[in-house]
């Protein structure tokens, strides 16, 4: 029985393993591509250095950008690396998987418009408060 388990989550592991690398390695492309394409001055521009605008501007485009956690966590990462805020980095990544603009048709269709309007609407407004405590928690620890 225990065998018939482990056989059955080793085959989960597998397909699952198979369902995940090619968006892995197209989101890797894909952000070589813009590093490539988009000077790193570029984020400079964007982001203020005002914790409460950066985190504002990072759920901005957390939002119209939306996609799964495991690939936001690739472009966090990038755009740390370019410079940009960790408040906005962290507004990112959660606006990236909780708000969803490009999915809001199909949601207000399933769910109803107010509804959909109010889920994106305060999950927008948690995530620069999400981010903003992050940051202010980060602090107290130091």
């Amino acid at each position: 029985m225990a065998n018939k388990k482990l056989k059955n989550a080793g085959q989960q592991l597998i397909n699952m393993t198979k369902m995940v690398t090619p968006i892995i390695l197209g989101v890797v492309l894909l952000v070589g591509l813009v590093n490539k394409a988009i000077p790193k001055s570029f984020f400079t521009t964007i982001f203020t250095g005002l914790l409460p605008l950066d985190a504002f501007i990072g759920s901005v485009i957390g939002s119209v950008a939306a996609g799964n956690p495991i690939t936001s966590y690739i472009i966090g990462y990038e755009l740390l690396s370019s410079g940009v805020a960790l408040v906005a980095v962290v507004a990112f990544i959660i606006a990236w998987v909780t708000v969803g603009v490009v999915q809001f048709p199909a949601e207000s269709l399933m769910l109803g418009k107010k509804f959909a309007f109010w889920r994106n609407l305060t999950s927008f407004i948690t995530a620069i408060i999400i981010s903003l405590l992050s940051i202010g928690t980060l602090w107290l620890i130091q």
